[in-house]
């Protein structure tokens, strides 16, 4: 199966094409060129360098968030106008469970935390089984501090490690904390093979969407809904 995995949830986004698991083709940056003009520079450079084309490309896997409210959607906006025009489906994959998917620890248990800004952290805790990955609790957006209390909460006295792109806020976090001494991985922060990857699993079990029921995923409401919820 041929697959094209988009990370456009931070600013290093990723492009990745993957035969089943394997990158056959991948482009990272980090750089502070706008997604509108990278995205599409950079998904048809791993084409280019695959030697296929886009009515090859079998299967969308792409981050649906949570992350950058543009980045969400540019990544979302382009994957579903692909799929309508090639009638391809689409595996939706949370940045967060691609941070937990890269780690390589024994324990079944793995959180994904990110910075999401403001004082505050997404994150998500995922069981890893044979599969692929299974969410063990709803992603969400919290101080610090909760965050920590809620992801003890949510494994329910079993160990889990910890999977981030942000160390230093994690580990700033977790001193005195409820999860004080917890295991803090740095994630990779090219994620669309992994997120390429889950898509796969997903495929393999059938948990695909189309172009029209594919939806972002952002957990934090965005600034224009906060001011029109203030205001009202």
């Amino acid at each position: 199966m041929l697959i094209l995995a988009i990370d456009t949830t931070s600013p290093a986004g990723s492009v990745a094409l993957l035969r089943d698991v394997a990158v056959v083709s991948e482009v990272a940056s980090a750089d502070e060129e706008q997604y509108s003009t990278r995205l599409f520079r950079d998904v048809e450079r791993v084409v280019r360098e695959a030697a296929v084309a886009m009515t090859d490309v079998q299967l969308y896997a792409v981050a649906s968030g949570p992350g950058s409210f543009t980045g969400v959607r540019v990544g979302l906006a382009a994957v579903k106008a692909w799929a309508e025009v090639y009638r391809k489906p689409v595996a939706a994959v949370s940045a967060l469970e691609a941070m937990a998917f890269q780690s390589a620890a024994a324990t079944p248990l793995i959180a994904g935390i990110a910075d999401a800004h403001r004082g505050q952290l997404f994150a998500g805790l995922y069981e890893r089984i044979e599969s692929g990955m299974r969410r063990r609790s709803d992603d969400v957006v919290m101080p610090p501090a909760e965050c920590m209390a809620y992801l003890v909460e949510q494994a329910a006295g079993s160990p889990f490690v910890i999977r981030t792109t942000s160390p230093e806020i994690v580990r700033a976090a977790l001193a005195g904390s409820a999860a004080a001494g917890t295991p803090v991985e740095t994630a990779d922060a090219a994620l669309a093979p992994s997120i390429g990857r889950l898509g796969y699993s997903r495929a393999q079990r059938g948990e695909l969407v189309d172009a029209l029921t594919l939806d972002a995923h952002y957990v934090r409401r965005s600034d224009a809904e906060l001011l029109w919820h203030d205001r009202k």
